[in-house]
C-alpha cells in the first residue's frame, strides 16, 4: 500500500509452492482478505518471490497475462521480486543452498534476468522496481583467500553483465529496476563496511559506467541481517547517502536476541529457550557478542549452543525472523527496537521506495509464536503502518 515514506508490502516467500500455479493458487486465496483488512479503497502491492521453476512457467503460456489481469481485477501491483531463493524454500532442508546456484554461475544469471523481464511487465509506470538477490555467495563453501577473491571477481562480471541488461529495459521501456545485493551473515558481503568496500573496490572499477551501475545495483536493507552483526544502522545509511549508494529496499524483519546471565541456573534457562529454535529447514546463523565487545560467529544455532556455558559472551543474536510485533518473548527478546530505528530514519528523510516486510518462518516457529497466517501478515503490515 502507498504510505507517505513508500510503498508498503509483505514478500510472498512466505508461501509455500515452488511452482506458479501452486503459488497463484495461494495468493488468489490470501491476498484478498488481506487488502480488505489492510487497503480496502486504494491498491495494494506484493513483493513477489519466484523460485527458478515457477519463473520459467510464469512466462509460458498466457499465465503472465491472467496474473497481469488478476492483479487488476484484484487492486493488485507487483513492485518489488524476492530473487534470493532459487529453488525449494518450504518443506526442504534449505541451509547453506539457499545461496545455490551462487552468483559465479550462469543459472543465478539466467535465473535473475527473467525475474526482471517478469517485473517489466508487471511493474507499474510510475514506480522503479527492485530484484534483492544474495550476497554473491557464501563463505564457509571456498576456503582460501584466493578462492574467494576469484569468486568476487566472477560474481562482480555476472552482476555488471545483469545491470547492462537492466540498463537495455530502461532504454526500451523507461522502467528502471534494480538489483539490490542483500547481505547476510556468512555471505561474501555480510556487512555494511564489506557491502561498502566491495561496490567501491571491486564493482565500480571493473565496470564501465559508473552513473549505470550506481542506478542498476543497490543494497537490500535487510533490518534483521545488520541487527544480527550489531551494526549501527545510523552511521551506516548516511554513509551509503554521503556516497551516492542507494538502498533499494527495506526488508522489514527482526532477529532473535538474547541476554546470556552469568549465573548458570538463569544462562540454562535462557539457553533453553533458544533451543527451541533449533531447526532443520533454514540456516539460523548466531554473532556472539563477548564482554569485551568482541564478537564470535556461528555458522549456525547448533554450533552456538554447543557452547553456551562461554561466560565472555553477554548477548547472543539469531538469525531467525520471527514476528516483527513481537519484542519481548520471555528470556529472549527480539531486535524490534532496530526496525524502529531505521523506520524512524525512513520517516524522517525516505531514502528509498520500497518496503517489503520478510516473515517466512511461520511454519517452522515454536508453538507459542504460531498464528493463522494472514491474520500474522496483517498484525505485521498494520504495526509497519502505524509507526510510520
Amino acid at each position: 500500500m502507498k504510505l507517505t515514506s513508500g510503498h508498503l508490502t509483505f514478500c510472498t516467500n512466505i508461501y509455500a509452492g515452488e511452482n506458479w500455479m501452486a503459488h497463484f493458487a495461494v495468493l488468489k486465496d490470501s491476498f484478498p482478505i488481506l487488502k480488505a483488512q489492510l487497503s480496502p479503497e486504494a491498491p495494494m502491492g506484493i513483493g513477489l518471490r519466484l523460485s527458478n521453476l515457477a519463473s520459467i512457467e510464469l512466462l509460458e503460456k498466457n499465465h503472465l497475462e491472467a496474473f497481469k489481469q488478476w492483479l487488476a481485477q484484484e487492486g493488485g501491483y507487483v513492485f518489488t521480486m524476492n530473487g534470493f531463493p532459487y529453488g525449494g524454500f518450504h518443506h526442504t532442508r534449505v541451509k547453506d543452498q539457499v545461496h545455490a546456484p551462487d552468483w559465479t554461475t550462469e543459472e543465478r544469471v539466467e535465473y535473475t534476468l527473467r525475474l526482471a523481464e517478469i517485473l517489466s511487465q508487471l511493474l507499474p509506470a510510475d514506480m522503479d522496481g527492485g530484484i534483492s538477490t544474495s550476497p554473491l555467495s557464501y563463505k564457509p563453501w571456498f576456503t582460501t583467500t584466493e578462492a574467494r577473491k576469484s569468486a568476487t571477481a566472477s560474481a562482480t562480471a555476472n552482476i555488471i553483465k545483469v545491470a547492462g541488461a537492466l540498463h537495455y529495459i530502461q532504454s526500451k521501456s523507461g522502467k528502471v529496476i534494480h538489483l539490490d545485493i542483500e547481505p547476510e551473515p556468512d555471505g561474501f558481503l555480510e556487512s555494511g563496511p564489506e557491502f561498502i568496500d566491495w561496490y567501491e573496490n571491486v564493482l565500480l572499477p571493473a565496470g564501465n559506467e559508473e552513473s549505470m551501475i550506481k542506478n542498476h545495483i543497490r543494497l537490500c536493507y535487510d533490518v534483521c541481517h545488520f541487527a544480527i552483526g550489531y551494526e549501527p544502522h545510523t552511521a551506516i545509511i548516511n554513509e551509503l547517502q554521503q556516497k551516492g549508494i542507494k538502498i533499494g529496499k527495506i526488508q522489514i524483519s527482526a532477529a532473535l536476541k538474547a541476554k546470556l546471565p552469568a549465573s548458570v541456573a538463569e544462562r540454562t534457562a535462557v539457553l533453553d529457550q533458544l533451543s527451541r529454535f533449533d531447526e532443520p529447514t533454514y540456516l539460523h546463523q548466531v554473532i556472539a557478542r563477548k564482554d569485551d565487545g568482541h564478537l564470535i560467529r556461528y555458522p549456525d544455532l547448533k554450533e552456538a549452543l554447543a557452547e553456551g556455558e562461554n561466560l565472555a559472551v553477554e548477548e547472543w543474536r539469531a538469525h531467525f525472523h520471527v514476528p516483527i510485533f513481537v519484542e519481548d518473548m520471555g528470556l529472549i527478546q527480539s531486535t524490534q527496537s532496530d526496525i524502529t530505528e531505521v523506520l524512524n530514519l525512513q520517516k524522517n528523510n525516505p531514502f528509498t521506495a520500497h518496503l517489503e516486510v520478510e516473515t517466512y518462518t511461520w511454519e517452522v516457529l515454536p508453538t507459542a509464536l504460531k498464528a493463522p497466517l494472514n491474520d500474522s501478515i496483517i498484525r505485521e503490515l498494520a504495526w509497519v503502518k502505524n509507526l510510520l
